[in-house]
């Protein structure tokens, strides 16, 4: 790689855009509110019902100061010091997100190569559980919010689930049109909520002020002291109150750190903190309401409203959800552990609204199963938590190789800062454990699933381009032997694609044994991802010289890239290769993979690689190459 040279112009990545953006700061604010924190926001459908509805805790005055003092240390600790105070510091180029965060703390430790594989799999295997959390969350938050109508009359229980699976079926229908154009209500009808929401709260604190004194931590440390066992248990459902709280740091490179920050401490927090006291103060002047203490909040002649807004409300949080599987979907393929899926972009202005039809219906598919397998919030509650807890504890331990090796602090501050997080977030997690058998197992499942699914293609590409490298012929000395006799040259331009740089591609063997003949211009191009959210325009070309007219091109990507070869192959005029777009071919080796016994990998999993391989999308659809100028040639490769 010494002899290439990066060619283009500088380009800045979107977390800079986002500074330099002409939106105001409260714009900015207002859509950190609709996208970052709608999960967050509806919560309080059925964090305090879980809770006190489990029957673990029994209902006393010091017990519901206790409750709430923890649940409001909850958001304190895990929210506003770790999410917001420390770990929105942690971006990579703007970008954040469990891959950005892997990213950090890989490139960190890239002199450390065990350390840096085991780092890679922890990872990796958080992002997996992030397809647990988008099945559980729009299924339970959608689920509360219907619910609401069996407190205006329970007459109306038997339609929650039809009308659930009819609000999310609407909900992902309308996926392959993008948000763009719903997407601009997300914000002030958010913003609606969370007034709502502070409202009700108040109306039930003015009753009992006196309940704003939860606020001391002395409440939450006497509950542990007393019932250490209990405290435990609830934890489980404790939980519940800071879903959403990854999106905090995954929406970073949309919004900015400082409207993600501003929102939290001006709108969500304060009306969060409002609403779950204003529970507790219903549940001190009426025990019998802890069945639905939220709706319960609301006079009468307001809870159909209520239902609606908190549907919306939901639906909101469920997009952020959806969004968010997409982009990961999309970082994954990037980085080589997924394979290649029908991508398709909503948005001609905005590079980051994208629909993926396969992940679309397989989230829509699990979460219809999980809606009718659990059949109510209070039994989906039982589900939750497990994925979400173990994520936040594998987001401590990244922070902390990103903060010592990466940020260079000294080992004790950096043990101090993270430590107590992660103890925070052990207490969570094994508390979530109880719940294994009670629906724990299901987000589990499905995380399990992902992650098997992504390590066997990783290792499947792997032993693939092992493969070929150990057959590949040396591209300079092929070329040399080549132009010994060289055959006829035809007019136009052959863009190789090959995975490896400085080996001759099947493509080219096969194009000269069968056509004889070799292109006046031969580009061997390799496209390479990089663990970074965006590679600039200056650092998009490798160009390396081969004589006679040939070419060996690198093109790098960030896993937030669009890949556009012919965009990027543009860029050579400046080395005096300029291509034709009407006398240019692609060539591609359309590998079919045959799983032989005493493989790389177990032939069960070689069979999985195979189909995967089989059913991933076009190559030349994922690199935008035209479609009347690709040439595809297959071959078979033994793994």
């Amino acid at each position: 790689m010494a002899h290439f040279k990066t060619t283009g112009p500088t380009r800045k990545g979107l977390g800079n855009s986002v500074s330099n953006s002409k939106s105001s700061l409260a714009a900015l604010t207002l859509g950190a509110i609709g996208v970052v924190y709608g999960d967050i926001g509806t919560s309080v459908l059925y964090a305090i019902k879980e809770i006190f509805g489990s029957g673990h805790v029994p209902f006393t005055h010091a017990n519901v100061y206790g409750v709430l003092s923890i649940v409001f240390w909850t958001l304190t600790v895990i929210v506003s010091l770790k999410y917001v105070v420390l770990v929105l510091r942690a971006d990579n180029a703007g970008e954040g997100g469990l891959i950005a965060m892997l990213a950090l703390a890989s490139q960190a430790v890239k002199d450390r190569p065990v350390l840096r594989k085991w780092l890679l799999v922890l990872g990796i295997f958080g992002t997996s559980l992030f397809y647990g959390d988008g099945v559980i969350t729009p299924a339970i938050s959608v689920l509360s919010a219907v619910e609401g109508l069996e407190v205006i009359s329970p007459a109306f229980k038997q339609y929650v689930v039809p009308i659930t699976l009819l609000v999310l079926l609407a909900l992902f229908m309308v996926q392959k049109r993008g948000t763009g154009g719903i997407g601009k209500f997300f914000g002030p009808i958010t913003v609606l909520w969370f007034l709502s929401i502070a409202v009700l709260g108040v109306s039930h604190i003015i009753g009992h002020p006196e309940i704003l004194g939860a606020m001391s931590p002395h409440h939450a440390l006497r509950f542990m002291w007393q019932q250490p066992g209990t405290t435990f248990i609830i934890l489980g459902a404790v939980v519940l109150c800071v879903t959403g709280g990854e999106a905090l740091y995954a929406d970073m490179g949309h919004f900015g750190k400082k409207p993600i920050r501003l929102a939290w401490f001006s709108i969500v927090m304060p009306c969060l903190t409002l609403n779950y006291f204003g529970q507790g103060a219903l549940l001190l002047e009426s025990p019998e309401a802890v069945k639905n203490p939220f709706f319960n909040m609301a006079p009468d002649w307001a809870l159909l409203p209520l239902v609606l807004l908190a549907t919306m409300a939901t639906v909101i949080a469920s997009q952020a959800l959806i969004s968010g599987a997409f982009s990961v979907t999309k970082q994954a393929i990037q980085l080589g552990y997924l394979p290649r899926l029908n991508l398709l972009h909503t948005s001609e202005h905005d590079t980051g609204q994208i629909y993926i039809p396969f992940v679309n219906w397989g989230l829509f598919a699990a979460i219809v199963l999980a809606v009718v397998m659990f059949k109510s919030s209070s039994n989906l509650a039982a589900a939750y938590g497990i994925a979400v807890t173990l994520d936040m504890l594998i987001t401590t331990v990244l922070t902390f190789f990103v903060i010592r090796y990466g940020w260079k602090y000294p080992l004790s501050l950096c043990l101090l800062a993270t430590g107590f997080f992660f103890v925070v977030d052990l207490a969570f997690f094994a508390s979530n454990l109880l719940k294994l058998f009670a629906g724990g197992w299901f987000p589990l499942m499905i995380g399990g699933v992902v992650f098997g699914l992504m390590m066997t293609w990783k290792q499947g590409r792997t032993l693939m381009l092992n493969k070929q490298q150990a057959e590949a012929l040396d591209l300079d000395g092929f070329l040399a032997s080549v132009f010994l006799m060289p055959p006829t040259r035809v007019d136009g331009s052959a863009v190789f694609l090959t995975p490896d740089t400085g080996t001759v591609p099947n493509a080219l063997l096969h194009n000269l044994k069968h056509n004889k003949v070799l292109h006046q211009q031969n580009l061997f191009v390799t496209v390479l991802s990089h663990p970074v959210p965006w590679m600039g325009v200056a650092q998009r070309l490798q160009v390396k010289p081969l004589g006679h007219d040939c070419w060996q091109v690198v093109i790098h990507y960030g896993f937030k890239d669009n890949p556009d070869v012919p965009k990027a192959l543009a860029l050579l005029r400046e080395h005096g290769c300029e291509l034709q777009a009407m006398t240019t071919s692609y060539f591609l080796s359309r590998d079919l993979v045959v799983p032989s016994l005493g493989g790389g990998m177990a032939l069960w999993r070689e069979k999985i690689f195979a189909q995967m391989h089989h059913n991933a999308g076009a190559a030349a659809e994922f690199l935008k190459l035209p479609s009347n100028s690709v040439i595809e040639l297959g071959s078979q490769i033994e793994i």
